[in-house]
C-alpha cells in the first residue's frame, strides 16, 4: 500500500474524496447513523459491528489496517429494516489475528451525515486461536440510565481499554411489557456521551437479567418474553443466541485460549417463590445439558461462567438469584467435581454492589470456585450485606461508588493466571489484587484461607455478618 504524507493524510480525512462525501438529503431526510457504531463479537478472522440508521438505508464501512487508510476495503452492505428498528449488525471476514484494524462508516454509500469529518474508529480482532497472550477483560451490570444520564464509569472503562466488555444483565431498565418502551431503553443507554468510545473500539458481548428481560425478577411465566427476546437479538452482536431449536440468550465464546460461557438465567427459570428440588430449574434441562457439554469438551485453562444471576446463597430462598434454585446449583457443583471440570471461574451481576464471593467446595473433595462480582455500572451502589456462610466473602463488599470489574488473563505463562479487581468511578481499584491460578482450580485445592482478607476472615471466624450490616 501506498505511504501518505502528514498533509495529504490531513486533507484525507478532513476532506473526504467527492464519491464518498456527506451524505445527501432526500425526501427522506438525512442518511445517518442513530446510534452506534459499536464492536460486537471479533474473532481471529472478522469483526461485528451494530449501528442503528435514520432509516431503510444500506449500512456499509471501509476497512485498512493502516491508521491513514491509503488502500481501505469496502464491506459488503446490509439493509436496515423498519422491522428490525432500523438496527443493522454487519460481520467484515477474511482479516488477520490480532490486529488493528480502523475504519469509516458508510449509509447508502456516503459518509453520514456528522460523521464525514472525522478520525477512523479502530478496533482489534481477537488473537489466533492457539496462541498464548494475555489480554484484559472489562464487565458489569446493572445500568440505569434514568437514574444516572452521564455515567462517568465510561471514562474508566476507556482509560483502562480493556480488549473486551462483557455486560451482564440489567443492561437497561426497560421494566415494561411494551416493545417502544424496551426499544426506547436501549436507545438512551446506546446515546450516553461517555460510552460512545468505548462503542467504538472495544468488542462487547452481553447477557441479561430481570430489567431488560421484563420486569422486577421476572421468569419463564414473563407474558412478553418472546418480545423481549427479539429486542435484545436487535441491540447485542453476539455471536449466538441460543441453539437453533432452543431459543435463549446463551451461548459460548473464546477468546484468547480462554472460554467463555454465557447463561440465560431468565428465559426458562421457574419462579422464585416456587417451592426448590428436583422439580425446580433455573437454566431449563436443555440449557443446563448444554452448559455440562460445553465445560466437558473445554481445553481451556479457564472456563469462566458468566450469569446474570448471583451464584451464591446470601439471598435465602425467594431470592432473586441463584439462591432460589440452590438443588440446580448443587448440581452443576457436583457435576464440576465429579467429572473433574478444572478451571471454572464465575462471573456475575445484580447486586448493586462489588463483590469477591468463594464456594468452598474443597469441602467437599473438589476445588474452591471464586465468584467475581461488578454492580453497578450506572445508579447508587447498595449496602444490604447479608449472611454469607457457608459461601466465603474473600473481600469485603465494595459500596463506595459504581464500578466495573477488571481482569487479566495471563495465558503465556507455564501456570496461567487470572487477576481480579474493581475500578470505580474515580479510577481508584477496589481491593488489593486478587490472583488465582490454573494449578489452583483442580479438585483438591483449598486456596481460599490463603486468598481472604484479614478483616473478612476474622468476620467468618467470629460467625459471619449479620443480615444488613455494614461498617
Amino acid at each position: 500500500m501506498r505511504s501518505l504524507t502528514p498533509l495529504t493524510l490531513a486533507l484525507f480525512v478532513l476532506v473526504p474524496p467527492a464519491p464518498l462525501s456527506a451524505a445527501r438529503n432526500d425526501s427522506g431526510g438525512s442518511k445517518r447513523l442513530l446510534q452506534g457504531p459499536m464492536v460486537g463479537t471479533v474473532t481471529p478472522h472478522s469483526i461485528t459491528l451494530w449501528a442503528r440508521i435514520s432509516g431503510p438505508y444500506s449500512f456499509q464501512v471501509l476497512i485498512d489496517n493502516h491508521p491513514d487508510m491509503p488502500d481501505p476495503r469496502k464491506s459488503e452492505a446490509v439493509q436496515a429494516r423498519k422491522e428490525d428498528d432500523f438496527t443493522v449488525r454487519l460481520t467484515v471476514d477474511d482479516l488477520q489475528p490480532g490486529t488493528r484494524y480502523y475504519y469509516h462508516v458508510l449509509v447508502e454509500g456516503w459518509y453520514p451525515k456528522y460523521m464525514s469529518n472525522r478520525l477512523p474508529f479502530q478496533v482489534k480482532t481477537a488473537p489466533a486461536t492457539g496462541e498464548p497472550v494475555r489480554f484484559t477483560l472489562g464487565f458489569g451490570s446493572c445500568s440505569r440510565v434514568r437514574e444516572d444520564l452521564h455515567q462517568p464509569i465510561w471514562k474508566q472503562v476507556q482509560q483502562a481499554n480493556p480488549d473486551l466488555f462483557f455486560w451482564l444483565g440489567d443492561n437497561i431498565y426497560g421494566d415494561s411489557l411494551h416493545i417502544e418502551a424496551m426499544a426506547d431503553e436501549y436507545r438512551s443507554q446506546r446515546q450516553v456521551p461517555t460510552l460512545q468510545p468505548v462503542n467504538w473500539s472495544i468488542p462487547q458481548l452481553a447477557t441479561w437479567d430481570d430489567h431488560d428481560y421484563a420486569l422486577n425478577d421476572h421468569d419463564r411465566e414473563n407474558p412478553v418474553k418472546e418480545m423481549a427476546l427479539k429486542v435484545f437479538k436487535q441491540y447485542w452482536a453476539n455471536p449466538a443466541y441460543g441453539l437453533p431449536d432452543l431459543p435463549g440468550v446463551f451461548f459460548s465464546y473464546q477468546y484468547g485460549g480462554v472460554d467463555f460461557f454465557f447463561l440465560d438465567c431468565r428465559y426458562y427459570r421457574d419462579p422464585n417463590t416456587m417451592p426448590d428440588g428436583p422439580g425446580k430449574t433455573f437454566l431449563g434441562k436443555e440449557q443446563l445439558e448444554w452448559l455440562k457439554d460445553q465445560l466437558r469438551v473445554s481445553q481451556s485453562p479457564f472456563k469462566v461462567i458468566v450469569s446474570g444471576s448471583g451464584f451464591t446463597s446470601v439471598k435465602g430462598h425467594g431470592g432473586d438469584s441463584w439462591a432460589s434454585a440452590l438443588y440446580e446449583r448443587d448440581q452443576i457443583l457436583q457435576f464440576i467435581r465429579e467429572d473433574e471440570i478444572s478451571g471454572v471461574v464465575i462471573l456475575s451481576g445484580d447486586t448493586h454492589k462489588g463483590e469477591l464471593n468463594c464456594l468452598p467446595e474443597s469441602q467437599n473433595g473438589g476445588y474452591d470456585i471464586y465468584e467475581l462480582v461488578s454492580s453497578p455500572l450506572g445508579q447508587a451502589t447498595s449496602v444490604n450485606i447479608q449472611r454469607q456462610i457457608p459461601e466465603v466473602f474473600v473481600r469485603r463488599h465494595f459500596t463506595d461508588a459504581p464500578n466495573f470489574g477488571y481482569i487479566i488473563f495471563d495465558m503465556t505463562r507455564d501456570d496461567p493466571t487470572l487477576r481480579f479487581n474493581l475500578i470505580d468511578i474515580y479510577g481508584f481499584l477496589g481491593y488489593p489484587w486478587f490472583e488465582v491460578k490454573a494449578s489452583e482450580l483442580v479438585n483438591g485445592q483449598h486456596t481460599w484461607p490463603d486468598k481472604i482478607d484479614r478483616k473478612e476472615k476474622a468476620r467468618r471466624d467470629a460467625g459471619g455478618y449479620p443480615d444488613y450490616q455494614i461498617d
